[in-house]
């Protein structure tokens, strides 16, 4: 495995309650890894360890490494709004800008100095092309992004997050809420997508982690239970709790 993210022995504390409990974990570069589990079992806390939006919380106290790239991402001199451009996230809910579909993608590009039209046109439908979302919106670039549906709008916050070039993708439920079909669409993209960048998927959906997940984590009351191959876990996994998880008995 080359591994891009090492979480070691990662506890996080909300004043007095331990919300992760020494979670020992590597993430590899250029797969997929899918963290599943109910709620409250301390995946999306694990998310925003990651992309430091933690720093955002109040009385949290974190003890632990996680490095990315082997440089410890928690150490006070890394600066976090550097890291955060290289880490890209999207959330359960979308949230276009209140612009049209080609400015909510040239955003991004204008705010570093990129105004050539050309230039900007090739960003925005190479951005839209990787989220499988060009072909939709190529005729009505300059519509309200509002206007969009749930499914487009999540593809089109995922394009927005291409273009700024980030080396690792986070999803926390991003297809929860979604239909049938404009979840295929997304788990396509992200197929493709893992052959550019490192992806950590978090969902409550059992069947899409197994459907497009390299790597799969089952966490429970802010325990990692087990780790492995998708295949693994799905068809053999070490721990009954995994197996329960699995199979509906329990979340």
């Amino acid at each position: 495995m080359d591994v891009k993210i090492k979480i070691d022995n990662l506890r996080v504390y909300f004043e007095k309650n331990e919300i992760l409990k020494g979670i020992k974990i590597n993430i590899a570069k250029n797969m997929i890894t899918g963290f599943m589990g109910p709620a409250g079992s301390g995946k999306s806390t694990l998310i925003s360890i990651i992309n430091r939006m933690i720093d955002f919380e109040d009385n949290v106290k974190i003890e632990g490494r996680v490095l990315i790239d082997d440089i410890n991402i928690l150490d006070k001199e890394i600066n976090p709004v550097s890291l955060r451009r290289r880490i890209g996230t999207v959330f359960a809910v979308p949230i276009p800008l209140q612009r049209s579909i080609f400015e909510n993608i040239a955003y991004g590009p204008r705010l570093k100095g990129i105004n050539d039209k050309i230039e900007l046109f090739k960003i925005v439908s190479d951005s839209l092309k990787k989220a499988f979302l060009w072909d939709e919106v190529k005729d009505r670039l300059d519509m309200s992004a509002t206007k969009l549906s749930g499914g487009q709008q999540q593809r089109l916050c995922l394009a927005r997050t291409l273009v700024l070039k980030p080396e690792i993708i986070l999803l926390d439920e991003p297809c929860s809420g979604l239909d049938p079909i404009s979840t295929a669409k997304i788990e396509e993209a992200l197929s493709e997508l893992k052959k550019e960048y490192t992806i950590v998927l978090v969902s409550n959906n059992t069947k899409q982690i197994a459907r497009i997940s390299d790597y799969s984590a089952f966490f429970y009351l802010g325990e990692l239970i087990e780790y492995g191959t998708t295949e693994k876990v799905f068809t053999n996994p070490s721990q009954k709790k995994t197996e329960d998880y699995i199979s509906g008995k329990f979340g």
